[in-house]
Order: C-alpha cells, then sequence, then structure tokens
C-alpha cells in the first residue's frame, strides 16, 4: 500500500487514481496527521448484463418466427 502526503497527492492526481483502480487503495496523509484513504468502487454488474429492447412483438409472433 502507497502512502503519499496531501502535496505529492495533489500534484500526481491523475496517477493516483490510476494506482488505487490498480492496486485496490493509496493512503494520503496531512500534515496534522488526518490519514485518508482513496480507493475505487467497483461496479457491481456482470459484463454478460446487457439491457433489454422493447421490439414490440408478442409471444405467438416470435413463436412464429
Amino acid at each position: 500500500m502507497n502512502t503519499y502526503t496531501y502535496s505529492e497527492a495533489r500534484q500526481k492526481f491523475a496517477a493516483l487514481l490510476e494506482k488505487a483502480k490498480n492496486e485496490g487503495m493509496v493512503l494520503i496523509t496531512r500534515k496534522d496527521g488526518s490519514v485518508f484513504e482513496l480507493k475505487a468502487i467497483s461496479e457491481n454488474s456482470s459484463p454478460l448484463d446487457v439491457k433489454g429492447i422493447n421490439i414490440k412483438i408478442n409471444r405467438d409472433e416470435i413463436l412464429d418466427i
């Protein structure tokens, strides 16, 4: 796990976002001793989860096809 000061985090923010995405978490410390964690939020959806479409045909028409 990597720890950065507030100044470093501010200067390298885009790189820290990528690091948090790839490694899970990055810690940022302030001069007053406060510590914050930066982590990516993963989506809980499946890549196979496809939104349906409305084709406006009924069951019988589908069975005929």
